[in-house]
């Protein structure tokens, strides 16, 4: 079993899951875990410049340059610790499936848990292939345990191999991506990089450097509760005022609707009762234009329904979360070209699209650390029918060699 797949089935069994309730820095303790235990290894390797935020729980570390390549730009590698609060990362039980034989994936028998190839169709193409899969119980953990295997086993690689050349690169692991907040506390003067990939994508050959424009929303809609039996003239039916809200918004502007370039409102939660709903959306689009339009709408249908029923009825705070990279990495296409070069060197057909959501990547380029994103091998993420391939990651590892190996002598 090679050294990736080793680090992987030994990360994930490490419960990181980060909690969006939380107002600390990590988000969650047991974060630390694995940020200890991913210092420990890059102390036995043999890496330099080690240091762990030990508060708010970031690790970085170096590679020294190769002999002749320290005028080489400083390119960094960067991966988070923490898994999707949308479904357990506890107890994460991995199984390889060897040679998988392009059929229905029974995950739990017991449970009836199955991934289909009708549900899950690229499954398909994955045909004589390992694949590593879950219980049907947890998440598996890809995103991102997959990334820091491939970055920490290259780190490996180029500390046993001191005759290959590289100039100076360096390692981040960040916490609480997941929930919007891996760059809050990312100390980027202290990274010290002069550009960097973070590795946190899907399916072998993704390659990112556009993403939505984000901003959260939370809707409050104020009612007036009054007996049924007398409420003509007097009831103010807050669940049906904020369905009426909904039905404001574009039906075809719904995720379940759109792809590619397509941007959307999502109706992310709902709770409450005739006096008082609360519901938060999130608003998504890459262009920049449309993003500040489909933040007007919203705030417009506000203000209608407001309008209609009382001033103070309905409201919504929306505040932008993050923005498209791309206009950080279009002076920067490098970057870009180089991870496309070295995957075709590599027999990888590279697919370069937009980012359906966020990354650390986005905030770190607007922090000024220009920051595409790379495949991790993963796909499924954030449910129980999560997978990874096994060539993929070791052909992801051999990508980030090469790339680095493209920055020897610029």
């Amino acid at each position: 079993m090679s050294d990736t797949i080793e680090r992987f089935l030994r990360y994930v069994k490490v419960d990181t899951q980060s909690d969006e309730n939380s107002s600390s820095t990590p988000s969650t303790e047991k974060q630390h875990e694995l940020a200890k235990m991913l210092v420990n290894e890059l102390q036995e390797m043999g890496a330099s410049e080690i240091t762990y935020d030990t508060e708010h729980c970031y690790v970085y570390a170096s590679i020294p340059a190769s002999d002749g390549c320290d005028k080489a730009p400083v390119l960094g590698f960067i991966s988070h610790m923490d898994t999707s609060p949308a479904i357990s990362g506890n107890h994460v039980k991995p199984r390889i499936v060897e040679q998988y034989d392009g059929k229905d994936i029974v995950l739990n028998q017991e449970l009836n848990v199955i991934m289909s190839v009708e549900n899950f169709p690229e499954l398909s193409g994955l045909a004589g292939q390992d694949l590593i899969v879950t219980d049907g119980t947890t998440l598996l953990g890809a995103d991102d345990k997959a990334g820091i295997s491939e970055i920490m086993s290259m780190a490996k690689y180029f500390l046993s191999h001191p005759e290959k050349k590289h100039g100076k690169i360096r390692i981040g692991f960040t916490p609480d991506e997941e929930i919007g907040c891996g760059a809050d506390h990312f100390d980027v003067k202290l990274f010290g990089a002069d550009y960097a990939y973070t590795v946190d994508g899907g399916a072998l050959g993704e390659l990112e450097y556009e993403n939505f424009n984000a901003a959260g929303a939370k809707l409050v809609v104020h009612g007036r509760n009054v007996h049924p039996g007398s409420a003509k003239g007097k009831m103010k039916n807050a669940i049906l005022i904020a369905q009426e809200f909904q039905s404001l918004l574009p039906v075809e502007q719904n995720p379940m609707y759109t792809e590619k370039y397509e941007g959307f409102f999502h109706l992310d939660s709902i709770s409450g009762n005739v006096e008082e709903v609360v519901a938060d959306y999130i608003i998504r689009d890459h262009d920049k234009t449309l993003f500040e339009q489909k933040k007007k709408m919203f705030n417009d249908a506000v203000a209608f329904l407001n309008q209609k029923y009382g001033e103070g009825t309905v409201y919504a705070e929306v505040k932008d979360s993050y923005y498209n990279m791309k206009e950080v990495l279009e002076p920067h296409m490098h970057l870009v070209n180089h991870a496309a070069d070295a995957m075709r060197e590599l027999g990888i057909e590279p697919k370069i699209s937009p980012i359906r959501g966020g990354t650390d990547g986005a905030r770190l380029s607007f922090m000024g650390l220009p920051c595409p994103n790379l495949c991790t091998g993963g796909e499924n993420f954030h449910g129980k029918y999560e997978y990874a391939c096994v060539q993929s990651m070791e052909k992801i590892t051999e990508l980030l060699i090469r790339i680095a190996e493209k920055y020897a002598n610029m």
